[in-house]
């Protein structure tokens, strides 16, 4: 018998997801446990395998295509067996409507659901919509989004909009999206103006023919025959590729063979206003696609001259000696946050201004890690930094100091018997926190391949929520950018983080000789809720101790 296979719920908040690529086609043969597709959500892409076995004998999300989770998403059966029955039945998943006081004010503009409420009046009370006219609200672009910001429009209002033509840039607290036209007409209305925030289904744009009157829709007068834009009918637009370089290209395939150039419309876009010919660009994205950042590198033109004023010289009357004026301009240009920076400086806001936090410094001699790095590396299938070294000394720390590996809440300090450590990573957008589960019980290599591992995701976006979720101390690290020390914020709901400094090369003292030595600054922050300063200190001792001595650590 055929089994219908619905969008899975790849996360605790996932309310859809988007098929970014199918493995398998209709026909294909299927046996459990092989991936049949990749699913984008905000957070990542996953790979989604098979629970059943049979032939593939119906997909029903195709590629770059959206679906609530537990939506049909593909059925699985036996060869030539009868599906009709089950393509009748439609998987659905009722939607809570939330509405609160909160969104109601952060908008005035007209929800899809009150516009479908009036559109069930009596058409005595209510006017038909213009034929060909269409309604664009604000879509749902990640599970989590509520509300959205224009952080520009690429089209204004009187112009030309054809399908496919790239609409606004719209930010969420994830990334900058590229919204799409899914309609051609002329552009006869903006809901949202550039920076402002609506919530999701607000309206958005109105596309009609030209000098339509769109008076009547604004009014609200609609009947329920009106061709509105509903989230479940919206494609997830083509992430910007300058904050998403890993989206999937749903919107082209490379096809080198006939000839055809292969670019993104933002890419096509550019090209076309700085009269740049595609056929001399190199695409740096999948499969050789020509992407913004490609474009926005070229050269078309010389490099604007940059006037250099000359000094006026002015002379005093009665006076010998000159006045030197100096002309030219002042700017000052404004950037709009991201949502996404938006989001960190509240959640840092939050840990900095309600944690009472202190800081402790120590310095490390690391003449005898540097030592026993070398030695490790040397073995074969073996590599080790010196952040691994100091995550593994954390971890071993943390044993010996539990009060360190605590959270704080108002009713209780709790206690955690496992030791998770997040490892800080930088990334375009924002900065990232992958964490290493029971690290206390890995070796230096495994840390090192787990950090490279998760450091790589995080870049790509490939990274699991759950793979950033659970730690009990965090370690960042500036090391590498030459940072002999600093104070980090801590991570709630962690008790301490490490500042991790260089490793510097200066004249040191050992037996009352003054010598050439290597060391290193550590900084610990702490919550002053859960740890004192006594029991931070004993815990940068028992740190200095294991970082001094690598061969403890191996014991």
């Amino acid at each position: 018998m055929a089994t219908v296979v619905n969008m899975p719920r790849l996360s605790d908040t996932m309310e859809e997801g988007v098929v970014a690529k199918w493995l398998k086609k209709v026909g294909d043969k299927v046996e459990e446990g092989e991936i049949l597709a990749e699913i984008e959500t905000d957070k990542a892409s996953m790979e989604f395998e098979s629970f059943h076995e049979g032939t593939l004998l119906y997909i029903g999300v195709q590629e770059g295509e959206t679906t609530p989770v537990d939506q049909l998403l593909a059925i699985i059966g036996k060869e030539d067996e009868d599906i009709s029955a089950l393509l009748s039945v439609k998987a659905k998943t009722p939607k809570e409507e939330k509405t609160t006081a909160k969104e109601e004010t952060k908008s005035a503009a007209p929800k899809f659901e009150e516009i479908k409420e009036i559109s069930e009046k009596t058409t005595a009370e209510v006017t038909a919509i213009p034929e060909g006219v269409q309604i664009i609200t604000m879509p749902r672009l990640s599970d989590t989004m509520t509300d959205g910001t224009v952080a520009s429009w690429l089209k204004k209002v009187g112009d030309s909009v054809e399908e496919g033509d790239i609409l606004a840039e719209i930010e969420t607290d994830k990334a900058t999206m590229e919204f799409e036209s899914f309609y051609e007409g002329t552009l006869l209305y903006i809901g949202v103006q550039e920076g402002e925030t609506t919530t999701v289904d607000s309206l958005l744009a109105i596309i009609g023919p030209k000098e339509t009157d769109v008076s009547k829709i604004l009014s609200g007068n609609i009947t329920a025959t009106a061709s509105i834009t509903d989230e479940k009918t919206i494609e997830k637009p083509v992430e910007k590729e300058s904050d998403v370089s890993h989206s999937t290209d749903t919107n082209t395939t490379a096809n080198a063979s006939n000839g055809r150039i292969f670019a993104s419309p933002l890419a096509k876009k550019i090209a076309s206003d700085k009269g740049i010919n595609l056929s001399d660009v190199n695409g740096s994205g999948e499969n050789g696609r020509i992407i913004k950042k490609d474009v926005e590198n070229i050269t078309t033109t010389t490099a604007k001259i940059i006037e250099s004023t000359q000094p006026q010289v002015e002379k005093i009357a009665g006076e010998n000696y000159a006045v030197i004026q100096f002309t030219g301009d002042e700017k000052t240009s404004e950037v709009m946050n991201s949502q996404m920076r938006k989001a960190i400086a509240k959640s840092l806001g939050n840990s900095k201004f309600s944690s009472p936090d202190f800081t402790l410094n120590i310095e490390v001699d690391m003449a005898n890690a540097m030592a026993s790095r070398n030695l490790i590396n040397e073995i074969p299938n073996s590599k080790v930094s010196f952040n691994d070294m100091v995550v593994k000394a954390c971890a071993m720390a943390l044993q010996k100091h539990p009060q360190v590996n605590t959270s704080w809440t108002d009713e209780n300090t709790k206690y955690h018997s496992h030791i998770h450590v997040g490892v800080a990573v930088a990334v375009e957008d924002g900065l990232l926190v992958p964490v290493i589960k029971h690290t206390n019980q890995l070796s230096l290599t495994q840390i090192g391949a787990a950090v490279r591992d998760l450091a790589g995701k995080a870049r790509n976006k490939k990274i699991t929520p759950a793979e950033m979720q659970g730690s009990t101390f965090t370690v960042s690290n500036l090391g590498m950018f030459g940072i002999e020390s600093f104070t980090s914020i801590i991570n709630q709901p962690n008790s301490a983080i490490l500042s991790v400094g260089a490793i510097v090369e200066k004249p040191v003292v050992k037996n009352g000789q003054i010598v050439v030595g290597n060391t290193m600054k550590l900084t610990l922050t702490c919550d002053h809720r859960t740890v004192d300063g006594a029991v931070g200190a004993q815990f940068l001792q028992t740190l200095k101790t294991y970082i001094e001595n690598p061969v403890t650590m191996l014991a």
